[in-house]
């Protein structure tokens, strides 16, 4: 169910221009969810066209069938295929806020955002984004940025908002350095971006290396035109790079304690003839 139009996430900027504000799950599009990422600064002119056809024919690559190069995790790597499947969904962008159940809620399938690719492709491997990070903030509320009003957590949202996530993978020990060497992100690595004016961003780096840089993998994000395959690694400011596998298993069942030892029986005395 969407909140009431007085309590979506957005607002027009000064002047009318129509950006969405990321008040709720802190991704920002223009209105009517129709940016698409701007070429590789390594770009122009022709070869940002020649990307854009090889991005589309990578795509069409790893959806038929064909292996990029391994992450060297079987986790990571059923990650990436699931970030690349994403990529034949229509997904129209949408900020709204929506009540979800509780665990492995969704938003409807045919809306979403930046983070709902990633929650997406985790659950599809078996992770559901939306109770880690509610079980963690219900533990250590604090550790969480205070961005929007809220005193306790709410399942319907957490999980959907980039500056919690990013608490979250820090929480968690997945947190990687921030580099501007390509070759320090690999397949299934998750990372953030600040795009200006207070917008935040996030995506999956795939196995599918850039047409322009072979040493560059693209990324699985939606940035309101849907989910899409795209070499635009440092097309924004990159404030985030984690890599996730997600929760420890559950420790093994203790074993029951051993049972004291039973005394032996004694023997019947012998009896005396009379």
């Amino acid at each position: 169910m969407r909140s009431a139009p007085g309590n979506r996430p957005c607002a027009l900027l000064a002047g009318g221009a129509a950006l969405l504000l990321a008040a709720s799950v802190g991704c920002g599009v223009p209105s009517g969810a129709s940016r698409t990422a701007k070429p590789a600064a390594a770009e122009a002119g022709s070869g940002a066209a020649r990307a854009a056809r090889g991005a589309t024919q990578a795509g069409a690559s790893a959806q038929g069938g064909e292996k990029g190069p391994s992450s060297g995790s079987p986790f990571l790597d059923r990650l990436v295929e699931a970030a690349v499947e994403r990529t034949s969904h229509q997904v129209r962008y949408d900020q709204s806020y929506f009540k979800i159940s509780y665990p492995g809620g969704d938003v409807p399938a045919e809306v979403g955002v930046c983070t709902d690719e990633v929650i997406r492709s985790y659950r599809a491997v078996g992770v559901d984004l939306q109770k880690e990070v509610h079980e963690d903030m219900a533990r250590a509320f604090d550790a969480y940025p205070h961005k929007w009003g809220l005193t306790k957590p709410d399942t319907n949202i957490d999980h959907r908002r980039v500056p919690n996530l990013m608490a979250f993978f820090e929480r968690q020990g997945a947190a990687l350095p921030v580099t501007s060497d390509a070759r320090d992100y690999r397949p299934g690595d998750v990372v953030t971006w600040d795009l200006g004016g207070g917008q935040t961003h996030v995506g999956i780096v795939v196995n599918v290396p850039s047409p322009a840089d072979e040493g560059r993998f693209q990324i699985v994000h939606n940035i309101g035109a849907g989910p899409k395959m795209e070499d635009v690694l440092f097309n924004w400011k990159l404030t985030g790079h984690y890599r996730y596998t997600g929760p420890p298993p559950p420790p093994p069942p203790k074993s029951p304690p051993p049972s004291a030892p039973q005394p032996s029986p004694r023997a019947p005395r012998p009896t005396r003839p009379r």
